[in-house]
């Protein structure tokens, strides 16, 4: 006989396994699958060294799930976000402006932690929930959808019915390619270095970002290492300069990111391995299908500027948990009322964060100039800040 769930999350990432465990708390049964299980020790060597800011409007969504408990212990505060032009002959800042939560709230801009973390909490959550099964190294293989329910096939051969299944299994999303959804998808020639550094000065809760070209050095806060102030990296830069900078030697590697720094936070030292990712923008041609809605990146991929990836996806959460209904759980009216709801948001953000994205990349000096000059007469007016910052975070 087989097995019946009120939702079936494929895809066992931070964003499934935060759907599965918000789903879970609101009473709903759940099955919560991936062909990866997640690796949660920073140690592992096939860890991921990257980290999520939860902006503000995500916190109510962790706590839905009950994880923003869990996180919160953990979490670094960002207060200042710092963007800084370093396009000139030489590198170093010309232009510098400093975005300060308190103008617009009492609230930090968001909180960061390191994503291995934020997976081992996840599945701690998971195992407390006595509704939610979670079975890593099991994914998706097949689904056959019906007006009622959807049936879906997993690769250990099995079969398990829903009444709703969402799909927050990556970019490459088997259940999307399934329901026969397409994609736009944009590359940009780019890929992004992460890894965690640690350096004399003290960050004070600052997320700087250096633009110069290629994209941008991001510095994110994280807590001290050993006493000594800690920051995590995502360096963007050309697919072929990446691959130079990965296999470079540690003392070399460390020379090009103290130049590529400009020396705002002092000498910095390399504190953990190199991972390198590829840059896309992507939006799925639609988020849903019959008893089937998309998140996360089975939705849409930006690339790491302005922290709104995660956030992205908590939002589309968000939107699944204020429409489903015990009674309405995957009707058509549920899932037209989310695209209506999230599709054009997100691809307003998709546009946006890709625009950003190209801009950062210039290489011709007389654009980079221009490109100083712009941000320096956006960012000197109050209201032009300010509509950005609540724009950034997504709150009125």
């Amino acid at each position: 006989m087989r097995e019946t769930y009120d939702i079936v999350v494929s895809g066992g990432g931070i964003a499934g396994m935060t759907a599965a465990a918000a789903f879970g708390s609101a009473g709903y049964s759940v099955l919560c699958v991936d062909p990866t299980p997640p690796i949660m020790a920073e140690a592992d060597p096939a860890s991921d060294l990257r980290s999520t800011a939860f902006l503000q409007p995500s916190i109510k969504v962790l706590d839905a799930a009950g994880l923003w408990a869990r996180f919160q212990a953990h979490a670094m505060p960002l207060q200042v976000m710092r963007i800084v032009d370093a396009g000139g002959v030489q590198p170093e800042p010309r232009v510098s402006h400093a975005f300060d939560a308190a103008d617009i709230s009492d609230q930090p801009f968001g909180w960061n932690l390191p994503n291995w973390l934020l997976k081992r909490e996840c599945a701690a959550r998971l195992a407390e929930l006595p509704n939610v099964t979670f079975r890593p190294g099991i994914g998706t293989r097949t689904l056959t959808t019906r007006e009622t329910a959807a049936l879906i096939g997993l690769s250990d051969g099995t079969q398990v019915v829903a009444r709703l299944l969402v799909a927050a299994d990556g970019r490459n999303s088997p259940m999307r390619a399934a329901l026969g959804i397409g994609v736009r998808t944009t590359r940009f020639g780019q890929k992004a270095l992460a890894f965690a550094v640690t350096h004399p000065q003290p960050h004070e809760n600052v997320s700087t970002e250096i633009h110069r070209s290629g994209g941008p050095f991001t510095f994110v806060p994280l807590p001290d290492r050993d006493g000594t102030p800690c920051s995590a990296i995502v360096w963007m830069e050309t697919g072929r300069e990446v691959a130079r900078l990965a296999a470079l030697p540690p003392e070399a590697f460390e020379a090009e990111m103290n130049t590529r720094s400009c020396g705002l936070f002092g000498p910095l030292k390399l504190a953990s391995r190199r991972t390198v990712w590829p840059i896309i923008s992507q939006i799925a041609t639609r988020f849903v299908g019959e008893r089937t809605a998309l998140m996360a990146e089975a939705a849409h991929v930006v690339p790491p500027i302005g922290a709104q990836g995660l956030n992205m996806s908590l939002a589309d959460l968000g939107a699944l948990l204020d429409l489903a209904t015990p009674e309405g759980l995957g009707s058509p009216a549920m899932l037209a009322a989310y695209q209506r709801k999230r599709y054009p948001d997100v691809a307003l953000r998709v546009a946006g964060v890709g625009m950003l994205n190209r801009a950062s990349m210039i290489e011709a000096q007389p654009l980079r100039d221009a490109r100083a000059k712009m941000l320096d007469v956006m960012y000197s007016s109050k209201p032009i800040r300010h509509a950005l910052m609540q724009m950034g975070i997504g709150v009125r």
